[in-house]
């Protein structure tokens, strides 16, 4: 098996999903994650897993209204350097040799956080190329990342995942639901995050429901993003789900993190509405297909 990734296990064992801290691997001169190899790469994915737009972007964005470039997918890439765009290949496990990559780092790392968060799930990965300068506007993912840092440098702010005054438990309700990743950055958060200047060969963990945002150096930027769940991070947002239906049924439910013995209720109750609807979408289909 390949080490691609250097870290101490004791340190990750007491930082991860807690807090943002920096990681270090060889990944920067691999051949998958080289710019003609990207290329080939995009044209292959489904033309939902490539999402790209303008680059020189505020901080606080509304996404309905994020600028394109007019480029095409392969011309972005290839002018990189100068059409100052943002790009994300996402979902690039979809090529076998890419999961094998995301599973070789993932083997690495998932001895250690089931201690803490056990039952890695979803293993999937993206890749960002961005032209310099560019910005990732303030926004949440409910996953936990490795952002690993593969050319060129950038600073990424994170914030406190448990923050309330950042993201409410309301807005954390309405991402799980499906809402638009990014939030609005107000001036007095930026003292409240912590930046880190990642370069190639340098790596951050940023935790479930971190905030967080990026700014692009001076030269075309690769990065690699290695994402997982947990059944622990499954009961969380199980329990925001089922936090989003209550609150719709004019109810004020206890925030996600205060018992334990109600997070477990609200994430069985979650599964079984999951199930019911599985079902019903299932005898619907069937009868769709009968004749007429």
């Amino acid at each position: 098996m390949n080490d691609y990734l250097t870290f101490t296990p004791a340190d990750v064992r007491e930082r991860f999903d807690r807090e943002p801290f920096l990681i270090e691997h060889n990944l920067a001169d691999h051949p998958l994650l080289q710019l003609p190899r990207l290329i080939e790469l995009a044209s292959k994915l489904p033309a939902a897993s490539v999402e790209y737009n303008a680059g020189n972007i505020p901080v606080s964005q509304d996404p309905a209204l994020t600028p394109r470039t007019g480029l095409s997918v392969e011309e972005t890439l290839r002018r990189i350097e100068e059409c100052q765009s943002w790009m994300v290949l996402k979902y690039v496990g979809q090529e076998p040799e890419y999961q094998q990559l995301v599973d070789s780092c993932l083997d690495q790392i998932q001895p250690v956080v089931d201690d803490i968060c056990p039952g890695m799930t979803e293993r999937k990965a993206f890749i960002f190329v961005s032209s310099p300068g560019a910005v990732t506007p303030y926004h949440v993912d409910f996953e936990y990342n490795f952002l690993l840092q593969i050319r060129g440098d950038k600073c990424i702010t994170v914030f406190d995942p448990f923050d309330r005054s950042l993201l409410s438990e309301v807005q954390r309700e309405r991402f799980v639901s499906g809402a638009p990743r990014n939030l609005v950055f107000h001036d007095h958060f930026a003292d409240k995050g912590t930046t880190f200047h990642l370069k190639p060969g340098t790596g951050v963990h940023v935790p479930l429901t971190s905030p967080h945002w990026v700014k692009v150096g001076p030269a075309v930027a690769i990065s690699f993003s290695i994402t997982f769940q947990s059944r622990v991070s499954d009961k969380r947002i199980g329990a925001h789900s089922t936090n989003a239906l209550l609150r719709r049924f004019g109810m004020s439910p206890v925030e996600v993190g205060r018992s334990e013995v109600r997070d477990a209720m609200k994430y069985t109750a979650h599964r079984i509405l999951r199930r019911v609807q599985t079902t019903r979408q299932k005898l619907v289909g069937r009868g769709s297909q009968e004749p007429h």
